[in-house]
């Protein structure tokens, strides 16, 4: 008598034979005996050499540039033989698991089943043809451990049939191209037989996931808010060419798709959540004066059109919470660019998963305050913990001037000007830049040179909001750039250094960036630099131990804007430090830019206002949702003077 569905399914789940589980039921197996429900067990039944050994002992998969080799193909074929029987045993559990599912949905799988048998004996042929065996690598179980802790149906159909079997809708037909050009056409056939089959296999899923799914729920919605940690969308895409035909094929509309294509959601890594909050020191500000920040239009601008640089210095598997998500067709435009999205999010759509870190733009109050709900699920394992804010004073003027006064190399002329009888004496006979405590970007500075009425307003409104400005000399800037660090767990490490392009009054305008920073220095300033200005030793050393003496416990990005300027008999000198900068940076940003999108060239990053732009280089946020500012990257392969716009 031929075996019925939950004979097929018990043989294959508990048989210690690997014949057995091999050997096909009957195509049209009757259904009609589904019996009580099993629960999963650790591990199915399998003979001993086929059973899964310490996890610390991994094999290694080849990849396409090694399969040119017989003992490599044979390795590859091992590992997709053993994925195609966990999906087969899988199947069997879901069979077992759920008696009481729709009848056409067990069917599906039944069929789906039998053809995973049928996998798993093409790839043990070809396997034992390039002379490899069954069990002489390690095996991995991660697709039962995954999978098997399944509460419902709908769970097996997100878990298994559109993420793993959609993942290998990139796979099969990539490794098919790939066999195909070293010259194994039997294995690119099997392959491709494979694909068909797997096509098959997800629209069977889809089908089911539409008839299950919320109704105001979209395909996308539906699949992604089913997945739960270690899985997510990420998993359903190889790490090979991603497949639009296939899934097209395989029923998923454009949306879906679009969406799958940039998700840049963690694949097992416990994300790192990023914040975006550019008005860290006005906050601060507020908070000295005891009032409540209120950004205006510009500031609000600046919040808004710019937290699309958080895909600057976050990773692929990271989360970034956005006010405004940017649309797809921005994110789809940025990932063909280059960058690797990580997983975007509205602010109010962060769920509890646990974290990897918690990365604001700066640790300011209103970043301590916004991140601390997702404290309690961020492993403390890891360094990026949710902290209290920073002191305000680490995100003044006044800590640059401590790092100079520490440093020794504090310029004599001017300092801070807390009333209006040090701005008339730093004044005498002196041209002065003034500087308010709390700002960045050059914005709130004033340069004069003797006391006057603007002057007198301008201070006492200043003074009086920041309790004191600074006033220092000003120079004939020949050369602005950036030092960027890093601190974590009471290290610092250099990161790099950038080319800040300013204006005379020290405003910010742009960051050039060369594959070496000595590349963009003029011969004379790159003698002085490093041949009198000892300059390694500074910023290497001397510089970076004095910061970490200057802020205690803190962790996370630092910024040392300094410049080359020249005295009155035309020496260069050199300003060890115009800022410290206790956050992330815009040279921070652009260095981070470069690594992504333009390693080995030139490059050229600024916030231009929208209305001023002329349509020169490529624009990171969506110019159609920015109000104000425009984020500009500029790139070149060669040596590009070019790429500087004062």
């Amino acid at each position: 008598m031929a075996e019925n569905v939950r004979e097929v399914a018990e043989r294959i789940l508990f048989s210690s034979s690997l014949e057995d589980k091999l050997l096909l039921g009957p195509r049209e197996a009757e259904d009609n005996c589904c019996g009580k429900a099993i629960k999963a067990p650790q591990f199915p039944e399998r003979p001993e050499y086929l059973t899964v050994g310490d996890r610390g002992i991994r094999a290694d998969f080849p990849g396409s540039n090694r399969i040119i080799d017989d003992k490599e193909r044979g390795v590859m074929m091992h590992f997709l033989a053993n994925h195609e029987l966990l999906a087969a045993e899988l199947m069997a559990l879901v069979l077992l698991k759920f008696p009481e599912a729709p009848k056409d949905y067990r069917a599906g799988v039944y069929e789906a089943m039998r053809e995973e048998q049928m996998h798993t004996q093409m790839y043990l042929r070809r396997m034992h043809d390039c002379g490899v065996s069954f069990g002489e690598l390690p095996l991995n179980d991660y697709f039962w451990r995954v999978v098997s802790s399944m509460d419902t149906v709908m769970d097996f159909v997100v878990r298994m049939n559109l993420t793993f079997e959609q993942a290998n809708l990139d796979y099969s037909k990539y490794y098919a191209e790939q066999f195909r050009v070293i010259g194994d056409t039997g294995t690119a056939v099997v392959l491709d037989k494979i694909y068909q089959d797997e096509i098959n296999h997800v629209g069977h899923g889809l089908k089911w996931l539409r008839h299950w799914k919320k109704k105001d729920h979209s395909d996308w919605e539906a699949f992604s808010s089913s997945l739960h940690f270690p899985l997510s969308p990420s998993r359903a895409k190889g790490m090979v060419p991603f497949n639009s035909e296939g899934r097209l094929d395989a029923g998923f509309n454009e949306e879906f798709i679009s969406q799958m294509k940039i998700s840049g959601q963690s694949r097992g890594r416990t994300p790192v959540v990023h914040w975006f909050n550019p008005n860290a020191e006005l906050y601060s500000l507020a908070l000295v004066n005891g009032i409540e920040f209120r950004a205006n239009r510009f500031e609000r601008a600046i919040e808004e059109d710019l937290e699309i640089l958080m895909l600057a210095w976050s990773r692929k598997d990271d989360v970034a919470l956005f006010r405004n998500v940017p649309s797809l067709g921005h994110l789809e435009k940025l990932q063909s660019m280059g960058l690797q999205l990580p997983e975007v999010l509205s602010r109010h759509d962060m769920d509890d998963r646990k974290l990897g870190g918690l990365r604001p733009w700066a640790w300011s109050a209103d970043a301590s305050d916004f991140l601390k709900p997702y404290a309690k699920t961020v492993s403390d394992r890891v360094p990026w913990q949710w902290r209290e804010p920073i002191p305000e004073v680490w995100l003044s003027k006044e800590i640059g001037v401590s790092l100079e006064e520490r440093l020794g190399v504090r310029d004599v002329v001017g300092g801070f000007c807390r009333n209006l009888g040090e701005v008339m004496d730093v004044l005498r006979g002196n041209t002065i830049l003034f500087k308010s405590a709390y700002g960045c970007s050059g914005k709130g500075h004033m340069i004069a040179k003797s006391f006057s009425k603007e002057v007198q307003v301008w201070a006492e409104k200043k003074i009086q909001l920041h309790g004191f400005i600074v006033a220092e000399p000003l120079l004939q800037r020949v050369e602005d750039f950036s030092v960027l660090y890093e601190i974590q767990n009471g290290e610092i490490e250099c990161l790099g250094m950038t080319q800040l392009i300013n204006d005379s009054r020290g405003q910010f305008r742009g960051i050039r960036l060369a594959p070496r920073f000595s590349k963009m220095l003029s011969p004379e300033v790159s003698e002085f630099l490093f041949k009198e200005a000892d300059f390694i030793s500074w910023y290497n050393e001397r510089i970076p131990s004095a910061i970490l003496k200057l802020l205690p416990g803190y962790s996370g990005p630092v910024g040392v804007d300094a410049l080359v300027w020249r005295d009155d008999q035309g020496r260069l000198m050199l300003r060890h430090v115009v800022e410290l900068n206790v956050r992330m940076t815009m040279g921070r940003v652009a260095l981070e830019l470069q690594k992504k999108l333009n390693p080995n060239g030139w490059a050229y990053f600024s916030i231009q206002r929208k209305e001023k732009y002329k349509g020169e280089g490529v624009t990171l946020n969506d110019p159609d949702q920015a109000k104000e500012f425009l984020a500009i990257w500029e790139s070149h392969q060669g040596d590009s003077t070019a790429l500087i716009r004062k």
